[in-house]
């Protein structure tokens, strides 16, 4: 008993480390972006009048977050001039992408919408851009800063952090909206961003050694196509190509074999089952009769405090019995987490009963998110890390949200029971593969995350 009692406090004493704890402050900055160009963005252009078709359009600047694998190369293989030599290659690149994040809030809050919708949308695009090359480095910085270990500690002070910043960034931009106009808000939110940056300022550079199997891929694409341009500058653009952004997709497959296949299906079915429940939810409350009232303060308050604890604990279990079981658990009680949902659907409404369920729909996310963030950066190399990572956290998130596309004809046809215990059952791939990978790597002796955390 006692044993176990120390190896509960080891691995809760994860969040004492200075990395984990800064991961609350640069999660804040990632967070406070997002928000403002989403629904924040969307209640100022309708309180000033705005169309509703031309803000339908402004929410076409989150397409940056989709696509910022594009650039992701770019900020893996190239360190900024002068900023680099003093800051180190990854936080350069993050204080950058945080000046302009904040010069562009402070311009946007100076915009009169009367006459300058289209110079806001420009802004608006400029903040999206800045706001996901800070998620690429800052996801980057998180998987080197640490051991796989502690990647679950990592996620849960990043998702904290994040979930403060859609409060100050939303409800706290309404209130200062409310009381002191828009552009007092934008200005007061590009303030924020001084968060930031002063943790930028702070961290400290992880450390970048050679790494010989990425350097290995290079050397052989480089040598098969050196037949396509050896001189001048096709050659270096080639040469910058093959290794910037066709080595890190060579790279996986060559460290993973076919069961990379197996790895991407994961990745792309993981989330299915939380993400296709997430869309009818609100739907589901209405129409259950609950008031919005009702329904922010179970959600907002239940939902913010139980993902928190759910991400912790989380990190905990990554510490204290390594990534796979953890992952295997996330996926099962995700799963299972829908059909409280169902049993909602049939029985007599109740307030209480919808914040149990709500509870341990956010507690069951939570844990099974800082998990599977954990699980993702385990499988990017040293010296692909942003491209990689970008890579993975897109692939995770677009089949589903091209599965909840179909949510609400599912509703109209069959009702909210049978919805949610189809949101169930496309769980269980996800369950399937994740012990698949489980015995593909026990089977080869490469259980990399039990090997990392059982060998300090």
């Amino acid at each position: 008993m006692t044993s176990t009692k120390d190896s509960w406090r080891r691995a809760l004493s994860v969040y004492s480390r200075p990395e984990v704890l800064g991961m609350i402050f640069l999660g804040f900055s990632a967070g406070l972006p997002f928000i403002l160009l989403s629904s924040t963005l969307s209640a100022w252009l309708a309180d000033e009048g705005v169309a509703l078709s031309v803000i339908g359009y402004f929410s076409l600047v989150g397409v940056a977050y989709s696509i910022k694998v594009f650039w992701a190369p770019v900020i893996d293989r190239f360190p900024l001039p002068l900023l680099a030599r003093a800051l180190g290659k990854r936080r350069a690149w993050m204080l950058l992408s945080q000046l302009g994040v904040t010069a562009g809030l402070w311009f946007m809050s100076l915009v009169p919408l009367a006459t300058g919708l289209q110079q806001l949308a420009l802004l608006a695009v400029w903040v999206a851009f800045c706001s996901a090359t800070q998620d690429i480095v800052i996801d980057a910085y998180r998987i080197e800063a640490v051991a796989v270990r502690f990647q679950g500690a990592m996620a849960a002070m990043y998702v904290f952090g994040y979930r403060l910043a859609l409060l100050v960034a939303g409800a706290g931009a309404l209130y200062l909206a409310e009381y002191q106009g828009w552009q007092r808000a934008y200005q007061a939110m590009a303030i924020a961003m001084l968060v930031g940056i002063v943790s930028t300022l702070m961290i400290v550079e992880p450390k970048h050694d050679p790494n010989r199997s990425a350097q290995e891929v290079e050397a052989d694409l480089e040598r098969a196509f050196t037949s396509v341009a050896s001189v001048g500058l096709a050659a270096r653009l080639l040469k910058w190509f093959l290794d910037a952004v066709a080595g890190p997709f060579v790279e996986f497959f060559r460290r993973n074999g076919r069961n990379g296949l197996l790895i991407l299906a994961l990745i792309a079915l993981y989330k299915m089952s939380d993400i296709a429940m997430g869309v009818m939810a609100n739907p589901f409350y209405l129409d259950l009769g609950f008031s919005k009232k009702q329904i922010a303060d179970v959600t907002k308050v239940f939902g913010f405090f139980m993902t928190i604890l759910g991400t912790s604990l989380g990190g905990v279990c990554v510490v204290r019995y390594g990534l796979m079981w953890p992952l295997l658990w996330g996926a099962v009680i995700v799963a299972a987490t829908n059909l409280l949902f169902a049993l909602l659907a049939v029985v007599e409404p109740n307030l209480y009963l919808l914040a149990g369920v709500v509870s341990a729909d956010n507690l069951c996310g939570g844990l099974a998110s800082a998990v599977f963030i954990a699980y993702l950066s385990s499988l990017t190399n040293s010296a692909y890390t942003a491209t990689q990572y970008a890579l993975f956290s897109s692939l995770m998130t677009l089949p589903a949200k091209l599965v909840g596309g179909f949510s609400g004809d599912i509703v109209s046809g069959y009702g909210y029971a049978v919805f949610f215990a189809y949101a169930s059952l496309i769980g269980v791939p996800a369950i399937v593969l994740v012990v698949l990978v489980m015995r593909f790597q026990v089977g080869n002796g490469d259980d990399l995350v039990s090997k990392d955390v059982k060998g300090e």
